[in-house]
């Protein structure tokens, strides 16, 4: 599990760069055209070893059950690993002035699939709100900063949720 309070020496010399980069108005149009197709076939290929940002923040593929069409829906997402063997997960969205679909899926279907360092765990979703959603802010924002600016830009509050193993 990564240590959010121990950046390895890849997150402290290219990590700020990425942050920035993730962070702009323009990544948020473009990135969302290209990392989850990236990552979905990287995952494909590594047999659920490898994503493309895990360098950079822990991340995982979110398997749902599509709210509309009954059918499997798979996200790539940065996570923030928890003591117990779940997962936090923030629908940002890159940004963007919508929920991410897989959010909606989770409020409708909770019961999902997390492929996390090529294991494969059946999970339940939490979304946090109140006391927990403030609880554990902060310790998103170490894993990935630029969050801050996604609330900005997008003008909602970025729905969390906390997805623990069956």
């Amino acid at each position: 599990m990564t240590d959010v309070r121990r950046p390895t020496l890849i997150q402290r010399t290219v990590g700020p760069l990425f942050q920035r980069i993730s962070g702009s108005t323009w990544f948020s149009k473009v990135g969302p055209k290209i990392v989850p197709p990236m990552d979905r076939a990287l995952h494909k290929v590594s047999g659920g070893r490898f994503l493309l940002g895990q360098s950079l923040v822990p991340s995982l593929l979110l398997t749902t059950t599509g709210a509309v069409s009954g059918e499997p829906r798979q996200a790539p997402l940065a996570c923030m690993p928890e003591p117990d063997g779940g997962w936090v997960v923030v629908g940002s969205n890159f940004g963007r002035e919508k929920h991410p679909a897989w959010t909606g899926n989770l409020l409708k279907q909770p019961k999902a699939q997390v492929s996390f360092r090529g294991r494969s765990i059946p999970v339940t979703a939490h979304l946090l709100e109140g006391a927990e959603r403030t609880e554990i802010w902060p310790r998103l924002m170490q894993v990935w900063p630029v969050y801050d600016k996604y609330v900005e830009r997008s003008g909602r509050e970025l729905r969390i949720f906390r997805l623990t193993p069956i």
